[in-house]
């Protein structure tokens, strides 16, 4: 099953020890091949919305700093169960804030 891991932008600036927990977490991940895909997202985006044949498309950011997801991690996992362990001990290396994990449908 695979499930879409996002974390929310926090106020604290990551350090050195940060990165390299974080980056021996990604090789473990991806050596097991769980890992399929992770990285950053961009604090704006664009948005692209549709009313009948009306297409509008708006720059953004939309939504408070704290509020928008800055980043993710496509994995393949065999359980929801595991992809929340995998969840916990992401927020574990990273400390306080807030992800979601949401199943991905489709091959």
């Amino acid at each position: 099953m695979r499930y879409l891991m996002t974390t929310k932008a926090t106020d604290t600036a990551p350090d050195e020890a940060l990165f390299a927990e974080m980056g021996r977490f990604i090789e473990e991940l991806s050596a097991a091949g769980v890992l399929l895909a992770t990285g950053g997202l961009e604090p704006g985006g664009i948005l692209v919305t549709s009313s009948g044949e009306e297409i509008t498309v708006t720059d953004g950011p939309f939504a408070e700093a704290k509020e928008a997801v800055a980043g993710f991690a496509l994995i393949e996992v065999r359980s929801k169960e595991e992809a929340i362990e995998l969840a916990r001990r992401f927020r574990r290396i990273v400390g306080d804030g807030e992800s979601v994990v949401q199943q991905v449908f489709g091959p």
